[in-house]
């Protein structure tokens, strides 16, 4: 039999989309597919699989970024969360004075209520019993399969940033990149009244701005190139300025950069309410086990191993919502 580190690259290198759940006859070996709801049966789950992706930590850190770009937000199956309008938040008056026998001026913040809820989601993979060896096959490939979720989740949330950004394309060869950017966050924080706290940029922006000041022979262009994103954080005033590497399998023979060249800036805030002044929330729903719940269906010849989860990645507000499309000379 093939060991399981010879299987498991074959195994996660589909460049197809992903199908539909065929049925337990129908599914080939080895192709990972858009879980069936029938599979998510208590028969079928799996407690030490479960345990096993509550504690599994992703090589590419994909969990940190999708906290930081998308932080999440608990909530029930079903929620409720109101869309303020942003103006009211900023409205000042000058007779919030009370007279003697009258109240206090009564205000009134109307917003809307939007009614959502987050979407199961989830992976199956079938295994042949003569492809694999070993003792924790299974828990190798409910890793992949937990990878595979996460960048599904990356991506989903980027297509969201930019159908809701506001663009701006700026070309970067011999001028100041990071006058854009900060011309950006104060673009940003006029119109929704609150300063973006996040400016991730994809890996190729940050390429490019490092190119252009590294051409400049001046001590200010010197200093720049030698910021680390932390640095730049502090630079502009933000809580962090993620570089972005992640990549997925865009066809057959080539890879590409979730995040192209792209500078964006929005407000996503740590340990955020459903009811918060953030842009983007990724809202999400625990299962009976956790975040994550895995099923096991053995059959004579093969198993099919399942994972699944609750979310759904909300554009909450689009006011003051930016991005810059970057392109070089």
């Amino acid at each position: 039999m093939k060991s399981t580190i010879d299987t498991l690259p074959r195994l996660a290198a589909f460049n197809d989309a992903v199908l539909p759940d065929a049925g337990p006859n129908e599914n080939p070996v080895g192709r990972i597919c858009a879980a069936n709801e029938a599979r998510f049966t208590s028969a079928h789950f799996s407690e030490p699989l479960t345990t096993f992706a509550a504690g599994w930590r992703d090589p590419e850190n994909l969990d940190a970024v999708l906290g930081i770009l998308f932080p999440d937000v608990p909530v029930g199956r079903r929620f409720e969360f109101k869309k303020a309008d942003n103006s009211e938040a900023f409205l000042s008056e000058e007779d919030d004075v009370r007279a003697i026998g009258a109240p206090f001026k009564r205000v009134e913040y109307r917003g809307t209520s939007v009614n959502e809820k987050t979407l199961n989601k989830g992976l199956t993979i079938r295994v042949d019993h003569d492809d694999v060896s070993g003792d924790d096959w299974r828990e190798t490939i409910i890793a992949r399969l937990l990878q595979r979720l996460k960048r599904n989740e990356l991506r989903r949330g980027v297509a969201l940033l930019n159908a809701s950004a506001t663009n701006a394309n700026k070309v970067w060869s011999a001028n100041n990149p990071d006058g854009d950017v900060r011309d950006m966050i104060l673009a940003g924080a006029d119109a929704a009244g609150i300063a973006p706290n996040v400016v991730p940029f994809g890996e190729a922006a940050w390429h490019a701005r490092l190119d252009v000041y590294e051409q400049i022979n001046t001590p200010a262009a010197g200093a720049k190139a030698k910021m680390s994103p932390r640095d730049l954080a502090a630079y502009l005033m933000v809580d962090e300025v993620p570089v972005i590497k992640a990549r997925y399998q865009s066809s057959a023979s080539a890879k590409s950069a979730v995040i192209p060249l792209v500078v964006y800036a929005y407000c996503a805030f740590q340990g955020a309410g459903k009811d918060d002044p953030s842009h983007v929330k990724r809202f999400v729903s625990m299962t009976e086990s956790g975040l994550y719940r895995v099923y096991e269906q053995a059959y004579e010849k093969f198993t099919d191993l399942s994972v699944e989860c609750y979310s759904n990645i909300v554009a909450t507000s689009t006011t003051g919502l930016r991005k810059i499309t970057v392109s070089k000379k």
